[in-house]
C-alpha cells in the first residue's frame, strides 16, 4: 500500500525527536563510563518508513540497519540522496545473499562457512561482521564462541574485510553481561576493532564492556507499527 510522503514539518519533528533521543543516549553512555563520541549509533529502521532514515541522517547518524532484504532494498532506493552506511542485520539466507550484498555496505549476520564462501565469491573484499550467538537458543542465528576464530580466519583467507563481531544478548542481566564479556574477549584475541553489541534495552551494560556500536530503533523513533495479521 502506498502512503503519502510525510510533510516537511513531520520530518522536522521526527528529526528533533531523534536528536533528543541521541542526547539522552549520550548522557547514559557517559554515566556507564563510555565516551559517547567513540560509540557509533546504528539507527534500526525496521518497520519505519524512509522518513526515519532521513530523520536519523538529519540528526547526525551515519549508519542505518535493516533486518529484511526487501525492506533494505526499498528503503535504500527511496533515500539515495541520503549519505548513510547501510548495515544488513538479519540472518543470511543462501538465496538472498546476492541481493543483500547489492543493497548493503556491511553484512552483520555472517555465521557460517558457507556464507563466507558465497560472499567472497560474489564480492571480494566485502565488509562483514561475524555474528556470535550468546543465547544458546536454536532459534537465534549466530555462531558458537568456539567457532568464531575459524570463521574469522576463513573470511580473512578469502579476502573479506572482517571489521568486527556482533551479538544479540540474552534478556537477563547476568546473561547479557557474560555475552558482552565473551564478545570483547574474542574481539581482543582476534584483533577486531568493532564490537556491535547493545540495543535499546541493554546498551548501557554493553557500554561497560567496551561496545563500539549500539543498534537502536524504538529508543530513537518510538514504538514500531507492525502490520496487523489478517
Amino acid at each position: 500500500m502506498t502512503t503519502s510522503p510525510p510533510s516537511s514539518s513531520t520530518e522536522d519533528e521526527l528529526t528533533a525527536r531523534v536528536r533528543a533521543a541521541l542526547d539522552d543516549v549520550a548522557e547514559r553512555l557517559a554515566r556507564a563510563g563510555a565516551d559517547p563520541e567513540r560509540v557509533r549509533v546504528v539507527a534500526v529502521t525496521k518497520t519505519f518508513g524512509p522518513e526515519a532514515v532521513r530523520a536519523a541522517a538529519g540528526a547526525g547518524i551515519t549508519a542505518v540497519g535493516e533486518n529484511y532484504v526487501a525492506e533494505l532494498e526499498e528503503k535504500r532506493a527511496a533515500t539515495r540522496d541520503v549519505a548513510v552506511r547501510w548495515h544488513f542485520l538479519g540472518a543470511l539466507q543462501s538465496n538472498k545473499i546476492a541481493r543483500a550484498l547489492a543493497a548493503a555496505d556491511l553484512l552483520c549476520g555472517v555465521a557460517r562457512a558457507s556464507e563466507i564462501d558465497r560472499i567472497a565469491a560474489r564480492r571480494p573484499g566485502a565488509a562483514i561482521y561475524v555474528e556470535l550467538d550468546t543465547t544458546g537458543s536454536a532459534q537465534r542465528p549466530g555462531a558458537r564462541a568456539a567457532e568464531v576464530p575459524d570463521l574469522v580466519s576463513r573470511a580473512r583467507d578469502r579476502g573479506l574485510n572482517v571489521e568486527g563481531l556482533m551479538t544479540v544478548a540474552p534478556p537477563d542481566v547476568d546473561g547479557a553481561r557474560e555475552a558482552f564479556r565473551t564478545v570483547t574477549r574474542l574481539a581482543d584475541a582476534l584483533s577486531l576493532v568493532e564490537r556491535s553489541m547493545g540495543m535499546s534495552e541493554d546498551f548501557e551494560l554493553a557500554a561497560q564492556w567496551g561496545t563500539t556500536e549500539i543498534r537502536l530503533g524504538r529508543r530513537l523513533f518510538g514504538p514500531r507499527a507492525y502490520p496487523s495479521k489478517p
